[in-house]
């Protein structure tokens, strides 16, 4: 009996999840062909609609909350998913910031003619149909509806279950702003399901309509996109982030920045995970720095040069040092000048972003050259891995790809392109 139910709601989902294709697939094309004004258009009604219900949002938030708490979410997935009126408007503005950027689809990249006077011009378009999975971060809903409006893309999202109503409410502006500027609402589509058995039909089921999904969220949910997905994945699986302090690097300066990129917000996967320090400048810089950390209320796990600064710093083991911790933990060591930052980067790191402090510009430039990471940052926190602060406008997500999208996936990113060849006649030989 249980299996005859198991299968008529398989049934019911796939049912659903094929619908939503299908629609997505047609306004792909129509969304292709729209101009960048009635684009626009959309997404500033949409920012007025977020706006104009910010009561009714929050109210949703707050459920959402109330139930992540009762269900003991992690302290970062809370702060993931928590809501206020200022990270409303943020929202808002980071509708109007996409708005506001040159719309990528039509641009041509590149052109040239050939000897025989056939025009070339290579052009940017849109992937056509997206689906992006994430959890936790109901902002993901406008950020992610935004980007693939302007770039032209029709999108399927699949928010989390434990930001379903905050999701719902964001969806709902986005409708709106889509309805007001003349556009199918289809083009931007949240799934109305919790059931996981949509999420496979997203990765294996629906390779007849979507071109591309972008997972956001943890570890275990992109592992299993990029085990699982039958079409191309744009995304990262870490965000096991480092910064370097450099004998050459200013005090003042590297304290200010270790403390940012480890605490600003130790959810985001732009958070610094791992301190090394210079062996050059152990005695100056990594007492200061490490009693700063940890007056700060963060567990600091170190090496035996960093256990001696501080009798509070716990003993780092070799896990460690690959560890993602998304919380106020960071491990801490000391190497051999920038030679020993890049190879320790290089074996532990998951190719997101990097940071160098330093005063000396030939270390810094070395540094940059030789950190074969997403993002690499001299003087400046892990924490500006974003694609907002790129001036992006906002950014789905970042990507540690080594093919078409690495670092923050903006519009741009969301597009592909096509040759377009004009000839007068021309006929090839042979």
């Amino acid at each position: 009996m249980n299996t005859m139910k198991e299968s008529a709601g398989a049934s019911e989902i796939g049912a659903l999840m094929m619908a939503m294709g299908g629609k997505a697939l047609g306004v792909s094309q129509v969304l292709a062909l729209t101009g960048t004004p009635q684009k626009n258009a959309a997404l500033r009604a949409a920012a007025a609609a977020i706006r104009n219900r910010r009561a009714e949002i929050l109210a949703a938030n707050a459920r959402d909350l109330r139930d992540a708490r009762e269900r003991r979410l992690s302290a970062a997935l809370l702060d993931r998913l928590e809501l206020n009126a200022g990270r409303i408007e943020a929202m808002a503005g980071g509708l109007e910031e996409v708005a506001a950027l040159p719309d990528p689809v039509g641009t041509v990249a590149a052109q040239w003619t050939r000897p025989n006077g056939l025009e070339i011009s290579r052009v940017r378009v849109p992937l056509g149909v997206i689906g992006i999975i994430y959890e936790s971060r109901p902002n993901v809903t406008a950020d992610a509806g935004a980007l693939c409006l302007k770039s032209g893309n029709a999108v399927i999202l699949r928010g989390g279950s434990e930001a379903e109503r905050s999701n719902r409410a964001i969806h709902a502006c986005l409708v709106d702003g889509l309805v007001a500027a003349g556009l199918p609402p289809e083009a931007i589509q949240l799934v109305p399901t919790k059931d996981r058995q949509a999420v496979g039909y997203m990765l294996s089921g629906m390779t007849d309509f979507i071109d591309v999904i972008v997972p956001r969220g943890g570890k275990s949910l992109v592992a299993r996109v990029q085990q699982e997905a039958r079409v191309p994945v744009i995304g990262h699986l870490e965000g096991n982030c480092h910064v370097y302090v450099d004998g050459g690097a200013d005090l003042n300066m590297a304290r200010a920045i270790v403390l940012n990129a480890k605490l600003r917000r130790t959810g985001v996967c732009g958070a610094a995970e791992t301190l090394l320090v210079d062996k050059a400048c152990v005695a100056t810089h990594l007492g200061p720095i490490v009693r700063e950390l940890l007056d700060a209320g963060c567990e600091v796990r170190g090496d035996a040069a960093v256990q001696a600064v501080d009798a509070r710093v716990k003993a780092a083991t070799e896990d460690d040092w690959y560890t993602e911790y998304l919380d106020s933990v960071i491990a801490a060591r000391v190497v051999d000048g920038v030679e020993g930052a890049v190879a320790h980067i290089a074996k532990y790191g998951s190719a997101h972003t990097e940071s160098i402090v330093t005063e000396d510009k030939a270390v810094a430039e070395r540094f940059l050259s030789e950190v074969d990471s997403a993002i690499v940052l001299w003087n400046a926190s892990t924490q500006f891995a974003d694609g907002g602060e790129f001036g992006m406008g906002a950014e789905i997500g970042i990507s540690t790809d080594r093919f078409h999208a690495r670092g923050p996936v903006g519009v741009e990113q969301l597009t592909s392109y096509k040759y377009a060849v004009r000839g007068n006649g021309q006929v090839r030989a042979g």
